[in-house]
C-alpha cells in the first residue's frame, strides 16, 4: 500500500483501533466482575479456615454451699484473774503452772492467823444474842418489856450472825481455788508472799472450751449466725468443727469487720490456745462450676477470669466469682446453667472473637481414630 493509499484510510483505521479498544476495556470488565463473584462466593469458607480453634468442655452446674474463709486464731474460751478477798501470808502452793484443774481444786492457801478464834467468838456472841431475845419477847408477851426493847435485842442478834458470817466468809477466803474446770496459765505469787485483798494471785483458763476469733467483712456477716455449725483448719494441721457462739452486732470502727467466735470442745486438750486458725463458715448456697486452677486466665485489665464460648462461636469472659476451693479444684459461681469452657487456647483469644470450637470428646475420638490406624 502506497502513501497516498494509507493517508486516504487514515481516518477509518483510528476509527476502528479506537472500537477494538473500547472493547477490549468493556471485556476486561466483565472479567473482574465474574472474579469478584468467585472471590466473595468462597469468602466464607476462607474465613471459617482462619478461625482459632479452641478446645471446649460441656459443664453443668451443681449446687455448692459458698464458703466463708477468714483467718484467725484459738484461744480459751473464758481467762479469770483470780484476786486475793483477805490478807495474809501465803503457806501453801495447791498447783504449779499450766496444770489442769477440776473445780474447787486448792491453788493457794492463806495462814489462818485469829480467824479461828474470831469465828469462835462470833459463835458464842449469836448464841447469847438469841438468848437475850428469847428473854425479851417472853417479857414482852407479859408486858415486861416494850416493843422498842424487844426490837433492839433482835436489832443486836442480826448484827451477830452478820458478824457470824463475816467470820466464815473469812476463813473461806483464805483458801483460792479453781473456779471451774480448767488450767493455771500464771501464779505470781509464792510461799512466804504477804497478799492484801484485792492482790492478783492466779491467771484461770477454761481450755477445756476454746474460742477461734476471726473478723468476717460487713459483706459476709449476713450469712453467719449464732448457733451455726462450722469448721476451722488449725497450723498444727488439724480439721475441728464447732458452733459460732458470738456475733458482733456492730462492726469495729477501724475495719469495718464483725468478730465472729466460734467454740470448740477441747476436753481431751488436743489443742492449744494461740494457734493460727483459718475460719470456714457456710454460707449461702448457690450453683457453680467445679474447674481446675490452670485454666483461669487475665483479661485485659488483668481481672482473673475464665473464657467460655457462646451459641454464637464467639468467646466470653466472666470474672472468677469463687465460692469454694478445695485440692480438687474451684467452683466458679456467676456462669451460665451449662456453659461451654475453653479449656486449651483461651490465651490466643479475647473477648468477642469468633472461634471454631473443637469439644474434647471430637478430640479424644479422633486420637483414638489416629491410634488404630496407626496400630493397623
Amino acid at each position: 500500500m502506497n502513501l497516498g493509499k494509507f493517508e486516504a484510510y487514515k481516518s477509518w483505521l483510528v476509527s476502528a483501533g479506537i472500537a477494538i479498544a473500547i472493547s477490549l476495556w468493556l471485556f476486561s470488565g466483565t472479567l473482574d466482575e465474574s472474579d469478584d463473584t468467585v472471590t466473595a462466593d468462597s469468602a466464607p469458607a476462607e474465613q471459617e479456615n482462619r478461625l482459632t480453634s479452641v478446645r471446649v468442655r460441656s459443664l453443668v452446674a451443681e449446687e455448692v454451699t459458698r464458703t466463708i474463709t477468714v483467718n484467725g486464731k484459738t484461744a480459751p474460751a473464758r481467762v479469770v484473774e483470780l484476786n486475793a478477798e483477805t490478807d495474809g501470808r501465803v503457806i501453801e502452793i495447791g498447783t504449779e503452772r499450766g496444770d489442769r484443774l477440776d473445780e474447787g481444786d486448792l491453788i493457794v492457801r492463806l495462814d489462818e492467823r485469829d480467824r479461828s478464834a474470831r469465828l469462835a467468838q462470833a459463835v458464842a456472841t449469836v448464841k447469847q444474842r438469841e438468848l437475850e431475845f428469847d428473854a425479851r419477847e417472853e417479857l414482852k408477851n407479859e408486858s415486861y418489856v416494850s416493843e422498842a426493847q424487844l426490837q433492839e435485842a433482835a436489832a443486836q442478834l442480826e448484827a451477830a450472825k452478820a458478824e457470824l458470817s463475816r467470820a466464815q466468809l473469812d476463813i473461806r477466803n483464805m483458801t483460792i481455788r479453781a473456779p471451774f474446770d480448767g488450767a493455771l496459765q500464771d501464779r505470781h505469787v509464792e510461799i512466804g508472799d504477804f497478799v492484801k485483798s484485792g492482790d492478783p494471785v492466779a491467771t484461770f483458763v477454761d481450755e477445756r472450751a476454746l474460742i477461734i476469733s476471726a473478723n468476717v467483712s460487713e459483706f459476709d456477716a449476713k450469712n453467719v449466725h449464732k448457733g451455726a455449725t462450722a469448721s476451722a483448719r488449725l497450723a498444727t494441721g488439724e480439721n475441728v468443727e464447732g458452733v459460732i457462739r458470738y456475733v458482733a452486732p456492730v462492726a469495729d470502727e477501724a475495719t469495718r469487720t464483725f468478730t465472729v467466735e466460734l467454740q470448740i470442745d477441747n476436753t481431751a486438750g488436743e489443742f492449744r490456745g494461740g494457734v493460727t486458725a483459718e475460719l470456714l463458715i457456710p454460707a449461702e448456697t448457690i450453683f457453680a462450676h467445679k474447674v481446675s486452677p490452670a485454666l483461669l486466665t487475665l483479661d485485659d485489665e488483668g481481672n482473673l477470669g475464665i473464657k467460655t464460648v457462646n451459641d454464637l462461636g464467639q468467646v466470653e469472659f466472666y470474672q472468677a466469682d469463687i465460692a469454694m476451693s478445695s485440692s480438687e479444684g474451684v467452683w466458679i459461681a456467676g456462669l451460665p446453667h451449662t456453659a461451654s469452657i475453653i479449656t486449651v487456647g483461651q490465651g490466643f483469644v479475647n473477648a468477642g472473637a469468633s472461634v471454631n470450637s473443637v469439644t474434647e470428646l471430637e478430640v479424644d475420638t479422633a486420637v483414638a481414630t489416629k491410634s488404630e490406624q496407626l496400630g493397623q
